[in-house]
């Protein structure tokens, strides 16, 4: 009767020895090198890998195992959505004076809340508000983590135990199932709608101020617009009203942005300069999203108003750090120069691409996609509309180009799906959509080709022949 063979793998000492032992060991370390021979030779013992006996060749899958598992998990992917502010792709790309202002925060001290010419302590908004002022015609500002926590602060400070009046349609929902009215709860501030969802008149807000008011509320809807038969109140007409019975008028843009997007052939979308100018006492915005800079909340306004903010302790949970700070400090000096904006700011550069500039793209990538995909894909080019994201702008689109990839035979929608998984699965992920039975590529935020073309050369379809 014949027994099988034993398993007698090298010895862990060596498989460290081995060359690729000590190329693991020096880019891993010894402990960590250990740990992952040990657990490929358990593998081995258990029949999950194969019995490989030379102990170069357990060191090397051992090291593999290493190289994946230290590839960091927030790595860079190649955005071919079509959503130029894709929330779940980070939002805004920064300008490169941001990126350096934001490494050399990091390789220094900084004087973050130091006042040097003084040599006594500051305060970090200082860096900003100067700006912000400067920029917006505000008395003055307040920084914070992102324009919800702007939204939070504001209310918790204004309106804790008091009404907030809003209208019904204005109770927008975000993404992530994030809610305007859990804002105000968890804010502490008593919610007091007025209106219907289509139509809120100035007379639903006026016989809603009592005793227990706080603060009026405008909310910008973000994601979402109300058509038809509608009416809202303009915020002028709501400015009136707060200051005559002394009230803090609050226009949330959500948002935001500090130019006329008008400029550069994109629709109006109201600055936070218009939302100043239009009575508001405190406007809220964000940093990440039309602003082009890192993730904040920016509240502007009224002095006595943002002092008030600056001394509640929520303040200090929700500040800003140095990096971003310095971020956000590069990205608003660039607005000091608007007829260069496009060139230097990644998110309106990337909004004014002309679609015959992108179709051109198009068609050079074009033969490249279909030489590595095989006769099992067609690829064509296609007019195909971006989008602005992040409820950013919701019905505007931006007239662009792409490629669309189709099983050129009878194909199922699974195969066009594992093909998407496929430039997922890339060293630098290839991001695109689906829709109408085909994988689209929008070329709207690809200014670097060669990397695209770069990842071509690592698909793994399945075959040549496509994936069906």
């Amino acid at each position: 009767m014949n027994r099988p063979e034993r398993f007698r793998p090298p010895s862990v000492d060596e498989i460290l020895r081995s060359g690729e032992g000590a190329l693991a060991i020096a880019r891993h370390g010894r402990a960590e090198t250990t740990r992952a021979v040990r657990q490929v030779l358990e593998r081995m013992r258990q029949g999950e890998a194969p019995r490989l006996g030379a102990a170069g060749a357990i060191a090397r899958d051992a090291l593999e195992a290493l190289e994946r598992r230290g590839q960091p998990s927030q790595r860079p992917v190649i955005n071919l959505t079509g959503t130029v502010l894709h929330t779940n792709l980070g939002r805004a790309l920064l300008a490169e004076e941001a990126i350096e202002a934001v490494v050399a925060a990091m390789r220094a001290p900084t004087n973050l809340e130091y006042e040097v010419g003084a040599g006594q302590r500051g305060e970090r908004d200082a860096h900003v508000r100067g700006l912000i002022r400067e920029l917006t015609g505000a008395e003055d500002a307040v920084l914070v983590n992102n324009n919800a926590s702007a939204v939070l602060l504001v209310l918790n400070t204004l309106a804790r135990d008091r009404e907030a009046v809003v209208s019904r349609g204005e109770l927008i929902e975000i993404g992530g199932a994030f809610r305007m009215p859990d804002i105000m709860g968890r804010a502490g501030a008593i919610l007091r709608e007025v209106g219907t969802t289509n139509r809120t008149h100035l007379k639903d807000y006026a016989e809603a101020i009592g005793p227990d008011t706080g603060l009026l509320l405008k909310v910008h809807t973000s994601n979402y617009v109300v058509q038809g038969f509608t009416a809202e109140v303009a915020p002028a007409e709501l400015a009136k009203l707060a200051r005559a019975h002394d009230l803090p008028f609050v226009d949330d843009l959500g948002s935001g942005t500090l130019v006329d997007l008008a400029r550069w052939g994109l629709r109006h979308e109201k600055t936070v300069q218009d939302a100043l100018q239009g009575g508001a006492d405190l406007v809220t915005f964000s940093g990440d999203k039309l602003l082009g800079g890192p993730q904040a909340g920016i509240v502007a306004g009224r002095g006595d108003l943002i002092a008030r903010l600056a001394r509640n302790p929520l303040k200090r949970a929700l500040r800003l750090d140095k990096l971003r700070l310095a971020a956000l400090e590069a990205t608003l000096r660039l607005y000091r120069d608007p007829d260069r904006l496009a060139e230097r700011l990644p998110t309106l550069r990337l909004f004014t691409r002309k679609a015959g500039e992108l179709h051109a793209l198009a068609e050079r990538l074009r033969p490249r996609l279909a030489a590595a995909l095989g006769a099992g894909w067609a690829v064509e080019t296609i007019a195909c509309a971006s989008q602005i994201g992040s409820g950013a702008l919701p019905l505007e689109t931006l007239p662009s180009a792409g490629l669309a990839i189709r099983p050129s035979g009878k194909a199922s929608g699974a195969a066009v799906e594992a093909l998407a998984a496929a430039f997922r699965a890339v060293p630098l992920p290839v991001i695109g959509r689906i829709a109408q039975g085909a994988l689209v590529f929008d070329l709207r935020c690809l200014e670097d080709e060669s990397s695209l073309a770069a990842q071509l050369a690592e698909l793994k379809p399945g075959g040549r022949d496509g994936l069906a």
